[in-house]
């Protein structure tokens, strides 16, 4: 039986701990892999894998368009997927409050199995720990994704070239804008959420029509610009971007332009940069607008040999401005 509230002792390694896994986590995680409790997981995995871990922590836990839960699913499966992968596999941890609700937890939990679901992942091995009040803020979650590799070469961060398009797959910001506004309570004329969403489907469906994919990376802390950033710095190119081809939701830009943000700098949680031969930008295009992630997708720009390791943004004016990696943290506790 347990209290309405989490205890100490369900950390402990004996029956609380063991009813905490059965009661919570194996009723909403169940599999047959999971459910013999081993110390590791046995997975059958063929060829080359990708692995990505990530840890989560968000405030508030729970916002329009998502929670801390999906939220861990996702990004992980997510990262797997940037790499040319099939998300198959992922581990979780939780580090747990003493006196976090019981619903929280469960609501949570719940949250996680929904979003495994939908992203055709089993969570396959985990671990759990309660420390006392005040030694974290409520729940902090950690998740490590396998994935099969799908095409050779795969899409890596040194791989774009002179000449690529750059596309991505739709609007720039909503998640770093819905987080604000839920901390801070915050309204806007229309209601904004968080794009959180597992991309696994959408990347599979890219790699099977498209010939040829140089990177794919999903622009979650440091929005667009910081993530472009690390892309030229480490293709050694130049990156060319038209200010109004970038899609932004209107409530969005009205937001940031309210609050002086910028949404290049915002984070996205659904969202994925895809940099190509041009030559296959529009056909990606295609495939990308026919998946319910991908309907605003547009090419933003191009890759250039000029200006290596920056990115140059070009105004509706025409004229041009460096966009730097983020200096500093414009939103704390967003992932």
């Amino acid at each position: 039986m347990h209290s309405s509230r989490l205890l100490l002792d369900s950390g402990s390694g004996g029956k609380a701990s063991h009813r905490l896994i059965k009661d919570f986590f194996l009723q909403h995680f169940g599999n047959a892999t999971l459910n013999r409790l081993d110390d590791a997981a046995l997975l059958e995995i063929s060829g080359p894998v990708a692995m990505s871990t990530d840890s989560f922590t968000v405030t508030p836990l729970f916002f329009p368009g998502g929670d801390i839960g999906s939220l861990a699913v996702n990004g992980t499966v997510n990262d797997v997927a940037m790499l040319g992968a099939l998300p198959r596999f992922l581990s979780c941890a939780f580090i747990l409050e003493e006196g976090l609700e019981m619903d929280v937890l469960e609501r949570i939990v719940r949250s996680m199995a929904q979003a495994a679901d939908r992203a055709q992942v089993q969570i396959v091995t985990g671990d759990t720990k309660v420390v006392p009040k005040g030694a974290v803020d409520k729940i902090f979650i950690n998740t490590t994704g396998i994935g099969e590799i799908l095409v050779q070469p795969h899409p890596q961060g040194h791989r774009a070239r002179p000449g690529d398009a750059v596309l991505v797959s739709g609007t720039m910001g909503d998640h770093g804008l819905t987080i604000l506004a839920t901390r801070e309570g915050l309204s806007f004329d229309a209601p904004v959420a968080s794009d959180c969403a597992g991309l696994g489907h959408l990347v599979g469906e890219l790699l099977e029509a498209v010939p040829e994919i140089h990177v794919l990376r999903d622009p979650t802390r440091g929005g667009l610009a910081t993530t472009l950033n690390e892309i030229v710095m480490q293709s050694g190119v130049g990156c060319l971007i038209q200010e109004n081809m970038v899609p932004v939701n209107p409530v969005v830009s009205a937001g940031c332009s309210f609050l002086g943000l910028d949404p290049l700098y915002l984070a996205n949680e659904g969202k994925l940069i895809c940099i190509l031969p041009e030559q296959f930008a529009k056909q990606a295009l295609t495939i990308l607008g026919k998946n319910e992630f991908g309907t605003k997708a547009a090419c933003i720009g191009r890759i250039i040999d000029t200006h290596p390791g920056r990115v140059v943004l070009q105004t509706p004016l025409g004229g041009h401005r460096l966009l730097d990696m983020l200096e500093g943290e414009q939103l704390p506790r967003i992932c």
